[in-house]
């Protein structure tokens, strides 16, 4: 059952009437590096377009009519961006933008900020924490072609009260206003919160095991969920076909969490021997979000609007994340592409390669990591982060070759979502 509901949500979210009106499109590849788990590099070929999906893949330059040219671009799949918030972007306005702005002025943020990321080669994004009724009507808006963006694996949040997901340093009654129903305590509540966020029109759920950075409060960064809550919110969800992204950064909250069996850790930070070893015996997967931990820490030495238990936070966690995603890989740790944008700026999520590379990963493992694993991490792994016979037409281009410098991601020479251009070829 689980499986046919993915399936039928990756078919959903895969719609895109538009494009298959439009005649054949050839798309004349220099350089291709359509399966990146292969690693294999191909020359002079020609990716054939039709009805919003790869219907071939010709050797050497053929076609006429709707020609792209890309004989001198390294060509690939579009990528995977595992941690996003689409509807908010961190900075000076941020805590009065939480109660001043309604789900339609969110909603309309996310439509330029949606735009942004798309245009830097990210044409699916799991937004892993959005105000619901913003998030789910730009997914369903984009899904429909009425907006430019990322196809969207939208989260519902579930989270403990006071704990991170929770709103923090506001009067009682904005509080009681502002605070989402999915809130819980106790692993009945939590069952409860999970249901509710599927009902809502949850893809994905998303909870905290642990404090997290970005919380105005001085609650630390260690365990904040019961492991009872935890293992509710996982079997619940699962039973109801979603799976499960968790923030942790605490070893304790880290290691819970992976113990009850979610899908996901999201930042990582404390991992330990134990971590590790959990994660490969549960198979999940390890988001790293390193430039939300560059960023954070910059902003801490820099940004006066910063709250001080934000700061203090900030200041401690940044530095370490590097170093635990080195550790993740070396052991054997599944990794997905995640940048944690809103905390950093919509738009720069390639700038996550740079840091992997700097945690140890090579140029090419950082590319599978926005594709073919992230690809599986999410469920869609027989739809996109692959180009082949029947893939989504997902494609992006850079002149520079990624695998020798990977920086070259952050300049994108083209990007099709769909079937339909984003960023026509040197735009």
């Amino acid at each position: 059952m689980k499986k046919i509901m993915l399936a039928a949500m990756a078919s959903a979210m895969l719609a895109l009437p538009a494009a298959a009106e439009q005649a054949a499109t050839y798309i004349h590849a220099g350089r291709l590096l359509a399966d990146p788990a292969s690693g294999r590099v191909e020359t002079n070929k020609t990716i054939v377009v039709e009805g919003g999906k790869v219907s071939a893949i010709r050797d050497g330059f053929v076609g006429e009519g709707a020609v792209v040219d890309l004989r001198d671009a390294f060509v690939m799949p579009g990528f995977i961006d595992s941690h996003v918030h689409l509807t908010f972007e961190s900075g000076p306005t941020s805590r009065l933008d939480a109660v001043t702005k309604s789900a339609t002025d969110q909603a309309f943020d996310g439509v330029v900020f949606a735009k942004r990321t798309v245009r830097a080669g990210f044409t699916t994004v799991v937004d892993l924490g959005s105000e619901t009724e913003a998030i789910n009507g730009l997914r369903d808006a984009i899904a429909t072609g009425k907006v430019v963006g990322p196809r969207i694996i939208a989260a519902g949040g579930v989270a403990a009260h006071g704990g991170h997901g929770d709103i923090h340093g506001y009067r009682q009654e904005i509080l009681d206003l502002f605070r989402a129903k999915t809130l819980c305590s106790g692993a009945d509540d939590c069952a409860r919160a999970v249901r509710l966020a599927v009902q809502q029109g949850a893809d994905i759920i998303k909870t905290a095991s642990t404090g997290g950075v970005m919380s105005n409060t001085a609650a630390g960064l260690g365990q904040q969920m019961s492991d009872a809550e935890l293992v509710a919110i996982v079997e619940t969800a699962h039973r109801l076909g979603r799976k499960v992204a968790a923030h942790a950064h605490g070893t304790d909250g880290v290691n819970a969490a992976l113990r009850a069996g979610v899908d996901s850790v999201e930042h990582g930070t404390y991992i330990d021997p134990e971590s590790i070893r959990l994660f490969k015996a549960k198979g999940s997967y390890l988001v790293p979000t390193l430039l939300a931990g560059h960023t954070v820490s910059e902003q801490a030495e820099t940004a006066d609007w910063m709250p001080d238990a934000v700061r203090a936070k900030a200041r401690t966690v940044g530095p370490l994340m590097v170093d635990a995603l080195r550790r993740a890989h070396e052991g054997g740790v599944k990794i997905a592409f995640g940048t944690d944008s809103a905390v950093s700026k919509h738009g720069e999520n390639a700038r996550e390669f740079a840091l992997m590379v700097e945690a140890g990963l090579t140029p090419l493992d950082t590319i599978r990591a926005a594709t073919v694993w992230a690809a599986t991490h999410v469920g869609l792994e027989n739809e996109i982060g692959t180009l082949g016979t029947g893939k989504a037409a997902d494609i992006v281009a850079v002149r520079a070759d990624p695998l020798t410098d990977v920086r070259a991601l952050e300049t994108m020479a083209f990007v099709m979502k769909g079937g339909a251009v984003v960023r026509a070829a040197d735009e």
